[in-house]
């Protein structure tokens, strides 16, 4: 079983939802990266690692100020498969990567270069925001022949023919996007997120995991009660910067109890 796999089958099991922490990579600095990544797995199952781009689609203000951070800085994406084989040395808890299709497109040997060094890294899959489900016809078989997750998004606007192709492409689990907008903290989210969630289930048995936006025990505790996976990035960057990032991952671990 895969990690993936095994991260549900455990929250499952647990009668809870599996609990996915995001931090941009390398964020705030190169050395301190893996020590706040470490912090937040004690509390959380997996990590996603934003790989940072210079033109983000989705991206609000916090991740946008992080990556811009980390460029600054020099970060890159060949340096990003550095710090993944550091963590996985540390940790055997689900990595995956989230990045944009950019980055992906440019790096040295295209798709399947990109997807062998994510491989080596020690990563299980990558998280793939702008690139359409059906025109990953040649992403796809490399990931699979790599044994890599693939995952990609749902929105509320998805249609139940958009939802079965995503379905159909997705492997690990499916992203859902709470918000019909960009990543960032919210007090609320929106009712329609209940609807997604019970619409993709009807379609697949894969886990849905619904991010953007929570960013507390408020928002996560209902979303905990009705998905497989709740994702929080923007809060928990923050909370790098805050200092208080073991205090929000706790209290964020305990609201993902059913």
């Amino acid at each position: 079983m895969s990690r993936i796999k095994e991260v549900f089958a455990k929250a499952k099991a647990e009668n809870r939802a599996a609990f996915i922490v995001y931090l941009t990579a390398g964020y705030p600095n190169e050395s301190d990266f893996i020590k706040y990544s470490l912090n937040m797995l004690e509390h959380a199952d997996m990590i996603e690692l934003g790989i940072p781009y210079s033109d983000p689609l989705g991206d609000g203000p916090t991740v946008q100020r992080a990556g811009e951070q980390v460029l600054q800085q020099g970060m890159t994406t060949a340096k990003v498969f550095e710090l993944i084989k550091i963590l996985r040395q540390k940790t055997d808890k689900a990595i995956v990567v989230m990045t944009y299709y950019n980055p992906i497109y440019c790096y040295s040997g295209g798709e399947e270069g990109f997807l062998k060094a994510l491989k080596d890294s020690g990563a299980d899959g990558a998280i793939l925001p702008d690139l359409p489900a059906d025109e990953a016809d040649t992403l796809i078989p490399i990931a699979r022949k790599l044994d890599l997750d693939t995952i990609f998004l749902i929105a509320p606007t998805s249609t139940d023919k958009r939802l079965k192709i995503v379905a159909e492409a997705s492997r690990g689990f499916i992203y859902a996007v709470s918000v019909t907008g960009v990543t960032g903290a919210r007090q609320s989210l929106p009712t329609e997120v209940t609807g997604l969630v019970k619409r993709a289930k009807a379609i697949t048995d894969l886990p849905i995991a619904v991010g953007f936006g929570i960013s507390n025990a408020k928002t996560a505790n209902p979303i905990a009660k009705i998905a497989d996976g709740v994702v929080v990035g923007s809060a928990m960057i923050q909370s790098v910067a805050d200092n208080n990032l073991n205090e929000l991952a706790a209290e964020i671990a305990a609201a993902c109890k059913r």
